[in-house]
């Protein structure tokens, strides 16, 4: 299949951002293939956060279907220099996905302590100040050194647990700033050739590093190596929270996007402000739920921010720092119960590729859950079989004691009794609402495959 590539950075936020570059400082090069969009400015005009520009995308090369199963030596080179434009540095105002998320409302429960992450992606600036101190381990599978060449990883991980940047003037956080991350680098930019045979090293890597969570916002082919480092790292107890995958103009020639169609995975689609899948977000995978995916500022190498990214490996950044919340404040699920949770809570489909709708950070974590404390139930479900979350059906027995009743009156009456007995005193308990408790405060020019996207997934070549 084609990689679901990124956005090249000379290009897109440089042409959507003209107004932040330095007076008398030339203009930014032309796109760089190994880019996330990035701001430049222009000696002419104010500072301003609004894009002025479509950007456009470019395609990857197709994948091959049987990867090696171990990952190869980091090649020899000389090394990188990464060129990005600069960030963003003007005014950052609270974007719309952490007002629709509000996951600050269960920060008074947990933030995410003792939990640790894994990114799986193109590196991260250790730098920036959404990430100092946040990262517990790098491990560098390229050879490239600990730098994030891409802008991609960075962003990913800084949504997922980065610092809360309010005190200092920026309304922007992590999910779960309280989560350690554990970067895992298995590529050195938006394409790489090496990549998909990297992958699925990386997972188990990753794995093998203890952490509890998984996230993969890549796109890659299906391959036996790939699939059976998922199952390995399910059966180390860790969610795998992946991205979807991006719209193909070219309507099908890329089929679904792995790890994240594979069983048992949290497929992220991209949504809206409505909660209606974006256009960017693919229709070719399984999609199990969705996250905001348009229109977000994350954190850029270097220090800045990009204000406008977009894509479901932003989406499935915050589901990843929603499972991260969980195992917080559930340490006894197993992962496959983690899955159920958050499926089961998210506030429901609304059209194709919502899959169950918006995640929704307070009931996953507040929820009662039917069936999470039955003796086994952490082991009754093999890890790479399908999570099976059909809603809970609305009990009918007092239909049925209503029957028994009028069959037999003294029977009906028992049972009513028994009834009562047992939804008043919980429905008191939870003011009458539920499982809801109230929180306070081609490389062808010519033909690019995603349309209107600012960042998404990176794509793993073969």
């Amino acid at each position: 299949m084609r990689a679901i590539g990124l956005i090249a950075a000379g290009v897109l936020l440089a042409s959507s951002y003209p107004a932040l570059q330095t007076a008398g400082a030339p203009a930014a090069a032309a796109a760089r293939p190994m880019a996330e969009p990035s701001p430049k400015t222009s000696p002419s005009k104010k500072p301003s956060s609004k894009p002025t520009s479509k950007p456009s995308t470019k395609p990857s090369a197709k994948t091959s279907p049987k990867p090696p199963t171990t990952a190869p030596p980091p090649p020899s080179q000389a090394p990188v220099t990464c060129d990005l434009p600069r960030g963003y540095r003007g005014t950052i105002k609270e974007s719309w996905a952490q007002k629709r998320l509000a996951f600050q409302g269960v920060w008074g429960l947990t933030q995410g302590q003792g939990v640790k992450v894994a990114v799986v992606d193109s590196g991260a600036d250790t730098g920036h100040p959404m990430l100092d101190g946040r990262v517990a381990d790098y491990t560098d599978l390229t050879g490239t050194g600990r730098k994030d060449c891409a802008g991609h990883g960075t962003g990913v991980a800084a949504l997922i647990a980065g610092r809360d940047l309010t005190p200092l003037g920026v309304p922007l956080a992590g999910v779960a700033p309280g989560a350690r991350l554990v970067i895992v680098k298995q590529q050195n930019a938006d394409r790489d050739e090496h990549g998909g045979e990297r992958l699925p090293t990386a997972i188990r890597r990753a794995a093998d590093a203890g952490v509890q969570v998984i996230n993969v916002s890549i796109a890659a082919a299906p391959s036996s190596a790939l699939e059976q480092a998922v199952r390995y790292a399910q059966d180390h107890d860790a969610v795998v929270v992946a991205a979807a995958g991006n719209a193909t103009k070219d309507d099908g020639e890329d089929g679904p996007a792995y790890p994240a169609s594979y069983p048992g995975v949290i497929s992220v689609a991209s949504l809206g402000e409505d909660g209606h899948r974006i256009e960017s977000s693919g229709l070719r995978s399984r999609v199990d739920v969705g996250a905001p995916g348009k229109d977000l500022t994350i954190p850029w190498p270097g220090g800045g921010y990009n204000p406008q990214a977009e894509g479901t490996s932003f989406a499935a950044a915050y589901v990843s720092g929603v499972v991260a919340l969980v195992r917080a404040s559930h340490p006894g699920l197993h992962q496959d119960q983690v899955v159920r949770r958050v499926l089961s809570t998210a506030d429901g489909n609304v059209g194709d590729g919502t899959g169950r709708g918006m995640v929704n950070p307070a009931q996953a974590v507040t929820a009662i859950v039917p069936g999470e404390d039955a003796p086994g139930a952490a082991t009754t479900q093999p890890a790479l079989h399908p999570v099976k979350l059909a809603a809970p059906a609305h009990p009918d027995g007092h239909t049925t004691d209503v029957a028994v009743g009028v069959a037999a009156g003294a029977v009906g009456l028992a049972a009513l009794a028994a009834l009562c007995g047992i939804v008043v005193p919980m429905g008191k308990r939870r003011g009458w609402r539920p499982g809801k408790v109230v929180l306070g405060g081609r490389e062808d020019d010519e033909e690019p495959i995603v349309t209107g996207t600012e960042g998404g997934t990176i794509g793993a070549h073969h």
